[in-house]
C-alpha cells in the first residue's frame, strides 16, 4: 500500500475516535498531531531515528513518550503514536497529520486555498475577499495570503487542485502569444 492511502486510514480512524468527543476533541487532536510533526520538523536525527527500520518498537517508545508527555498530549493520541510505532507506521507521521487535517476540513465543509497577490493587503480587503469568495461557493474558505511581486498585478488564486489565474503577468503571456500567431 502507499504511504497516502496508509496515512488516509490511521487518520480516518483518528478522526472517527474524536468524533465521539465533539468538534472541540477533533481540534485537539489535529493541533496535538501538528506539534509532534513540528518537533520532528525541528530535529531530523529524531525524525531518522523514528522512521529507521533498525530501531525496534519499543525503543522507539521509549523515545517518544516523553516527549509525549512534554507536549502533554490525550491518552487518546498517546496511543495511537504507540500503535503508529508497534505497527512501524511512524514514518507516515507527517501523512497521517496531514490527512487528519484534511479529513477534520472535509467533515467541517472548509476548503483551503491560497491567494497570491502582488501587493499586501489590507485585513478589510482579506475578509472582503473572503467572504466574495465564500458566497460564490457556498462553501467555507479558509485562505492563506501570499504576496509574489512577480505577478506584476491581479491576483493568482489556488483552491484543490483548480488555479485560477487573473495576473497581469498571465494577461501579458497571453496578449504575448495571440500576436505571435497573428490573430
Amino acid at each position: 500500500m502507499t504511504v497516502d492511502i496508509i496515512a488516509r486510514r490511521y487518520a480516518e480512524a483518528l478522526l472517527s475516535l474524536g468524533k465521539k468527543g465533539g468538534d472541540a476533541e477533533i481540534d485537539r487532536y489535529a493541533d496535538e498531531l501538528a506539534a509532534i510533526t513540528d518537533i520532528e520538523k525541528q530535529s531530523p536525527e529524531l525524525a531518522m531515528f523514528l522512521k529507521s527500520p533498525a530501531f525496534s518498537s519499543a525503543e522507539k517508545c521509549r523515545v517518544l513518550v516523553p516527549i509525549l508527555e512534554k507536549l502533554g498530549v490525550s491518552p487518546i493520541v498517546r496511543n495511537f503514536c504507540m500503535l503508529l510505532a508497534e505497527k512501524e507506521r511512524l514514518g507516515a507521521l507527517a501523512q497521517i497529520a496531514q490527512a487528519y487535517s484534511d479529513l477534520r476540513d472535509v467533515a467541517n465543509g472548509i476548503v483551503r486555498g491560497e491567494l497570491l497577490t502582488a501587493i499586501e493587503l489590507t485585513a478589510e480587503k482579506k475578509a472582503a475577499v473572503s467572504s466574495q469568495l465564500e458566497r460564490q461557493s457556498k462553501k467555507k474558505i479558509a485562505l492563506t495570503y501570499a504576496v509574489d511581486r512577480n505577478i506584476l498585478g491581479g491576483v493568482v488564486l489556488k483552491v484543490g487542485d483548480m488555479v485560477l489565474d487573473a495576473s497581469l503577468k498571465a494577461q501579458l503571456n497571453i496578449l504575448k502569444e495571440t500576436i505571435k500567431r497573428g490573430e
